[in-house]
């Protein structure tokens, strides 16, 4: 990670500072003035008396930052405004070439620190990518960030730098082109984190798919050069609280073209190597949760192939047998997507799970519905669960939304000679799509996230930056160790 964040006793002279503040202040209060001159109270003073959000004081040698907290109705919104106001300072931070910062909470809000710290890390995020000058090779000057005194304890930033490191695992892996992250090349990523934090990881190759007879995954990988892989990702700590495992199951279409549906370029195919960032989720979830030695059993299951036109490329009216017996109608090969989750979640019935999450960026229908915003959220798990992956959603402000899976949905799938076609109606796409991934998650609870929307952005937007975001990883952090464990 390239930003660090560690504790400290205290904050040394002439050091840059960021102080937060309650939220009205208007004043300096005393505790934040420590050794400033009376001009330089009486400037701050003044920019917080004219309701600054941020006051910037430049002493030229080390610089002092005065957050204050907004006035929000819910935590979740304070919450969220300390992130955005982590990314506004990390620009001023940037612009002064500042190397470490020492970070303050002076206000009643307990994890007020954490949550700017959160904004900054995240804002700080630079995909190493693949330019060869030396200007974009020059690492940021910002390097460290210090939680000073009773900010946060030492566990709790310990345990945020495991979350973040999940995060930029996932942002990584979405953000890395087809020619460098093929699906055999996907499968070994996953698993050399996995070595890294602490979970294991058992690749299938392509003989061991066919044995297993997973035909949706098969079919989509039929015109491509290069084999599929399905990952099997565990942690299960000798201390695991659950008896039964929460299952979490990725789309991992490395890049998709379509296949002989073929997608226009501009604005669509062009971007469609993000179109594994549910994998990437699971994966960055799994890192996070081994790193910070979560006592929780979970696996992660990640199909993964590229979905292209050529070779035996499978085609619209083909009929294919899936993992767990039934035949679905291909109406359109860039409906590829739920055909290898559909086999994940035949798949992941062998494991007697207490509950299943898929993840995958599956339909341009639920960014139409949410915009960029929000996911969305459908399944069988009981409301209770359903409603308490909602307010994670919130806590960590990946929000999402609950779409109806009601049974005249079943209708949008039908088909004249096969159990399932694998395309719904014009409307209500991601409803149709998740009504299809139901037939499939059975004996078990399930929740299907669609993660299109807010997983790969093509412009900068606050904290998120631009490109893969890491959708998922905090939202699913923060469900299983808050508000399940």
């Amino acid at each position: 990670m390239s930003l660090a964040l560690a504790h400290a006793a205290t904050a040394p002279a002439q050091s840059t500072q960021v102080f937060i503040l309650p939220t009205g202040t208007t004043t300096l209060p005393d505790a934040a003035a420590g050794d400033l001159s009376a001009a330089a109270r009486q400037y701050v003073s003044a920019a917080l008396a004219d309701d600054q959000k941020l006051v910037h004081l430049n002493h030229f040698s080390h610089h002092h930052f005065f957050v204050v907290l907004a006035d929000k109705p819910t935590a979740a919104q304070v919450a969220e405004q300390l992130r955005r106001a982590g990314h506004t300072l990390h620009g001023q931070l940037k612009t002064e070439k500042t190397a470490e910062v020492f970070i303050q909470n002076l206000s009643a809000t307990p994890n007020a620190a954490l949550l700017l710290a959160e904004g900054l890390a995240l804002t700080a995020y630079q995909f190493e990518g693949y330019k060869t000058d030396e200007k974009s090779r020059k690492a940021p000057a910002l390097k460290e960030v210090y939680l000073v005194g009773n900010a946060a304890t030492a566990a709790q930033i310990h345990e945020l730098n495991g979350l973040l490191q999940g995060v930029i695992l996932a942002r990584d892996l979405v953000n890395a082109p087809l020619n460098k992250l093929n699906a055999v090349q996907f499968a070994e990523r996953m698993a050399q984190a996995g070595d890294e934090a602490g979970y294991t990881t058992d690749i299938l190759d392509l003989a061991k798919i066919e044995a297993l007879r997973m035909g949706g995954l098969l079919a989509v990988n039929l015109g491509s050069p290069e084999p599929p892989t399905f990952s099997i990702l565990e942690y299960k700590p000798a201390n695991a609280k659950n008896e039964k495992p929460y299952v979490l199951v990725g789309k991992g279409v490395v890049f998709d073209t379509g296949g002989l549906s073929l997608k226009p370029t501009p604005n669509s195919m062009d971007m469609m190597k993000c179109d594994m960032a549910g994998g990437a989720a699971v994966a960055g979830t799994l890192f996070a949760l081994a790193k910070n030695q979560v006592p929780l059993h979970v696996i992660g299951l990640v199909p993964a192939t590229d979905n292209r036109p050529g070779g035996l490329a499978y085609a619209p009216g083909d009929v294919i047998t899936m993992h767990s017996g039934l035949t679905v109608e291909v109406k359109n090969t860039d409906a590829e997507g739920r055909l290898l989750l559909a086999d994940a979640l035949s798949f992941a019935k062998r494991y007697e799970p207490e509950l299943v999450i898929d993840l995958a960026t599956l339909t341009g229908a639920a960014v139409r519905a949410l915009g960029t915003e929000a996911s969305a959220s459908m399944g069988t798990a009981e409301p209770a669960t359903l409603q308490k992956l909602s307010e994670a959603g919130y806590t960590v402000h990946e929000r999402l939304v609950e779409f109806p899976l009601w049974d005249e949905y079943a209708d949008h799938i039908k088909s004249d000679i096969a159990d399932l076609s694998n395309l719904g109606k014009g409307e209500a796409g991601h409803i149709s799509a998740a009504k299809f991934l139901e037939r499939f998650a059975v004996g078990y609870p399930w929740i299907h996230l669609d993660i299109a929307g807010p997983a790969f952005l093509t412009a900068p937007e606050s904290y998120r930056g631009k490109g893969g975001t890491g959708t998922g990883v905090r939202l699913l952090y923060e469900f299983l160790t808050k508000h399940i464990a």
